[in-house]
């Protein structure tokens, strides 16, 4: 099993805010836009063997940036659906549900376009990325990157350690920041996380 690396698009007004982002499709702020640059030579040190991308503007900008020549388009990528906290922060939810969580709880009923997803419809999603995933590792001696969002690799980082979705919970992951699942004596590892380019 080859190397994994995960990308976090970079910043939007929304991540800045820290409003649920799932299908709006938010451009990148400048400061995204630096952060994706930031991470060309990290990609560059490795081969690539295939890449997968989010269909979200947000995701498809980070991976043109960071230097990714072909892609593919995958719409299991997209973010988690938050139904009816699409757009809103943690904070307004928990005034109306206290101690609210979302990789516990789930989201509120969207509208019949995006009715939000469980935590486990993020699972299943997860796992059908992986099998893909796997099955690109196993036709090539690259890297396979990701370029998604950043609740949704962490319930893939989840599902590719073996744990629950709900455990995705435990890695929390930066914008504009590079994670790498790899392997040891042939089990799934975390080999670096929310990795950033040495300041110069």
């Amino acid at each position: 099993m080859g190397d994994l690396l995960l990308v976090r698009h970079g910043e939007t007004e929304w991540s800045r805010s820290g409003r649920h982002t799932g299908w709006t499709d938010v451009p990148l702020t400048e400061r995204g836009r630096e952060e994706a640059r930031g991470l060309v030579p990290l990609i560059r040190s490795h081969r690539v063997g295939a890449a997968f991308v989010s269909p979200l503007q947000r995701a498809r900008e980070t991976a043109q940036l960071i230097g990714l020549q072909e892609m593919r388009v995958d719409v299991d990528l997209r973010e988690w659906d938050y139904g009816g906290y699409e757009g809103v922060t943690t904070v307004e939810i928990q005034r109306e549900r206290p101690g609210w969580f979302l990789f516990t709880d789930g989201v509120a009923p969207g509208p019949p376009s995006h009715p939000g997803e469980t935590p486990e419809q993020v699972g299943e999603r997860a796992d059908r990325m992986l099998g893909k995933v796997d099955a690109a590792l196993a036709n090539t001696e690259g890297v396979i990157v990701l370029v998604a969002h950043g609740h949704f690799l962490r319930v893939l980082t989840a599902r590719r350690l073996g744990l629950p979705p709900s455990d995705g919970a435990l890695f929390q992951l930066a914008t504009g920041t590079l994670g790498r699942l790899s392997t040891e004596h042939g089990r799934p590892v975390i080999a670096g996380w929310n990795i950033r380019p040495r300041p110069s």
